[in-house]
């Protein structure tokens, strides 16, 4: 009985609460603010303060935005993206296309001609027009400040909240550097907080359910979540917050019994239709256009299959023919299916002393060549010329001649060069002759028939020690040419590693198809294109002497990267936040953590309160916990990621804390202010909002050459505008 008593209390407090709510919401557009005598004033001081903010944006990002005039950092890959777009040339990349084509687009129409290289940081840009696509990141970014403006005054009704939370990111060296150079970042911060603004502003109009304002904001939520995704599969954890947000508003409205069942699903469909399916459709589309676009061989070929190749213009086998199954004496080409391994491959060249047995070395290689020829003979005879032709089919026994060596595939009991557990793979015999080493059992995936070139999925199982032929995706040194080592893997599961496909297929028996029957459908490269993308995004290693980091490392801002120069005669620019802004945003979690917890046990335990307390409390809880839960989400995942890491990936997550430190902040003056007498509450407010502005733009001040260039003293000289300034050993301007 008391616990069913304590159930009904805390019940009848939540009621309480939420009533509270409606009736705060109800009221908000009524009643007096401390900062507008009547709400036409506030909304003119609203609109003023947004076109400060706007200018303030725009004037940092576009601030000298042609210097350096060379090549910095990653726009080696992304303008380079931009030029392959232009061209219509084929490439890879590990992120969705949305992001790069859209800075090719904008070089297209700002009159550059995608003829520059983009070979290397520190390269002259000398008469090509690099601005249009520096321009349009520089706009975009722009408008991340004006998003967590509206954003911030949305949640919390607060011009002053809303106005810190801009400052923060306008004058912070970090995000105006990302800004202002033909990058990835800045696309992807503005569709997070594009999606972000229209969450937030669908969610005020909840009290106009189905108006063409309500339906605007929904849309504009679903079309950003596409464009997020589109730029970096990093776009998800923004989709996650949406959705979470969107489950909840679900779950209170199927709570509220003054609604029908077909009012709820009504709500239910409309928010499938523009969360869920606007999204998937514009995301299809952008990879259609995308692969429309990019229709001519190029650089990118040998990440991807067989089959996907042969829609290239200018492949070898864009509108091939050759026989379409298997038969034994065919000669063909073996293309592993592991990203980027390339074809199976022999050469004259030994294995060295020392290494496995001193037998012809088996590699994969990139590239066309004749040493990637083998001819498919059966295991224990050779065909006789006059027989009829006889096609190799799943569960078959083979061997694999090298056309070239006369030596057939082999493999025995000693150890692979580099991936030890694995044997060795080597070409062994003479004209065709050897052992029973040379024996190789062909398993097709998925078909219990004959073997397709180009789509078929094979492997290759040693008869003799039961492993399977693979790439182990290693380089050997220079003795193996730097060519990628092949083993045969104890491990007997299906992977990418041991999965192979006949790519060129030649037999004068055999009539000849066109391949272009043999294309894959749109769905198939779609499918296809995002596996190869997950895989080398996950595979990602440093560079030699690349700068990388640490998820620990980032909030505190322990090391930023060299976009330009590094000795003095060089035009140095430094990504680096601004440490007074950075510092300010980790105090501020940390002090959101603790109001947090005071919050919600007062209003879970009913503590007497004034109104405007309740008001903050309610905030920090529902505003501000939306931004919690939003850092959180772009945050902690990176803790998990296997692959390479950098300083950059932390700047969507530093919006949000920028946002939360502005409501944050906010709140904690007006608890302040409460231990003084009422006539001073608005203007120490007031004054303490005046003095973290004033702190800011000295803060900028000083750091703003690490954004906008540097040249002649390193820091460590009295004559460098930055002598003093490296407050932590780990900076290295």
């Amino acid at each position: 009985m008391p616990q069913a008593g304590l159930g009904k209390q805390s019940s009848a407090l939540e009621k309480k609460n939420e009533a509270y709510r409606r009736e705060k919401r109800r009221r908000m557009q009524q009643r007096p603010d401390t900062e507008a005598p009547n709400t036409v004033q506030r909304s003119r001081n609203n609109w003023k303060a947004a076109l400060l903010v706007v200018l303030l944006s725009f004037l940092t990002r576009f601030y000298r935005l042609s210097e350096p005039p060379h090549v910095c950092w990653d726009e080696t890959h992304f303008g380079k993206m931009g030029s392959y777009y232009i061209n219509r040339t084929f490439f890879f990349d590990v992120h969705p296309p949305l992001g790069k084509m859209l800075i090719g687009l904008a070089g297209y129409l700002s009159g550059y001609n995608g003829s520059f290289s983009f070979q290397r940081p520190g390269q002259s840009y000398e008469t090509h027009n690099y601005l249009g696509m520096r321009g349009f990141c520089s706009f975009l970014g722009s408008f991340l400040a004006p998003f967590a403006f509206f954003i911030v005054l949305e949640l919390s009704q607060s011009l002053s909240a809303a106005l810190l939370a801009a400052a923060l990111i306008i004058f912070d060296t970090g995000c105006i550097t990302l800004s202002q150079y033909i990058l990835l970042d800045p696309i992807l911060m503005f569709f997070i907080l594009g999606a972000l603004l229209g969450m937030v502003k669908f969610c005020s109009c909840a009290d106009r359910p189905f108006s063409s304002v309500w339906w605007m904001w929904l849309s504009l939520t679903g079309v950003n979540l596409a464009g997020a995704l589109g730029v970096k599969f990093v776009g998800l954890f923004i989709v996650a917050l949406v959705g979470i947000n969107t489950a909840k508003d679900l779950w209170k409205l199927l709570g509220d019994l003054t609604l029908t069942l077909e009012v709820f699903l009504r709500h239910l469909t409309a928010r499938v239709l523009c969360l869920i399916v606007l999204p998937a459709c514009l995301y299809f589309l952008i990879f259609a256009v995308h692969f429309t676009v990019l229709n001519r061989s190029g650089s990118g070929d040998g990440f991807f299959s067989s089959a996907f190749q042969s829609r290239l213009i200018g492949n070898n086998l864009h509108n091939a023919s050759m026989p379409e199954h298997l038969a034994y004496g065919s000669t063909i080409t073996l293309k592993s299916l592991r990203t980027a391994a390339g074809y199976l491959h022999s050469h004259w060249h030994l294995y060295p002393e020392g290494v496995g047995v001193r037998q012809q070395q088996v590699t994969t290689y990139s590239h066309k060549d004749q040493n990637n020829l083998w001819i498919i003979k059966k295991h224990n005879s050779e065909r006789d010329p006059g027989s009829p032709v006889e096609f190799v089919r799943h569960g078959d026994i083979i061997r694999l001649e090298h056309k070239v060596t006369g030596r057939n595939l082999h493999s025995h009991q000693r150890e692979a060069p580099l991936t030890k557990k694995h044997l060795q793979v080597t070409a062994y015999g003479t004209n065709g002759t050897g052992d029973s080493n040379d024996y190789w059992r062909i398993e097709v995936l998925g078909s219990r028939s004959k073997v397709k070139v180009l789509r078929s999925r094979i492997r290759l199982l040693h008869l003799s020690t039961g492993c399977l032929l693979g790439s182990s995706g290693k380089t050997l040194p220079k003795w193996g040419w730097e060519q990628g080592e092949v083993t045969c893997s104890p491990y007997v599961r299906e992977s990418p590693s041991t999965l192979w496909n006949v790519e060129d297929h030649e037999n004068p028996m055999l009539a000849n198809i066109s391949v272009s029957i043999l294309k894959p459908t749109y769905l198939e490269i779609l499918i296809e294109s995002h596996i190869v993308m997950l895989r080398a995004n996950s595979g990602l290693k440093p560079k030699e002497h690349e700068v990388t980091s640490r998820p620990w490392h980032w909030p505190i801002n322990f090391q930023g990267l060299r976009f330009s120069g590094v000795n003095a005669t060089d035009f140095r620019v430094y990504l680096l936040g601004n440490p007074v802004i950075w510092w300010l945003n980790l105090a501020c979690l940390g002090i959101y953590v603790i109001l947090g917890i005071c919050a919600a046990v007062s209003l879970k335990r009913a503590i007497p309160m004034s109104d405007q307390v309740k008001d903050c409390y309610l905030l920090l809880l529902e505003g501000g916990g939306q931004l919690m839960l939003g850092w959180l989400l772009h945050y902690c995942p990176f803790y998990f990621m296997g692959r390479v890491l950098y300083f950059h990936h932390y700047f969507p997550a530093m919006l949000f804390s920028s946002m939360l430190t502005g409501m944050t902040y906010s709140v904690l003056l007006k608890f302040c202010t409460r231990f003084l007498p009422s006539t001073l509450h608005h203007s120490t407010y007031m004054a303490g909002m005046c003095f973290v502005h004033l702190i800011l733009l000295y803060s900028f001040y000083l750091f703003h050459p690490l954004s906008y260039g540097m040249m002649g003293a390193l820091a460590e000289s009295r004559d460098s505008p930055m002598f003093g300034l490296r407050w932590m050993e780990s900076w290295e301007f």
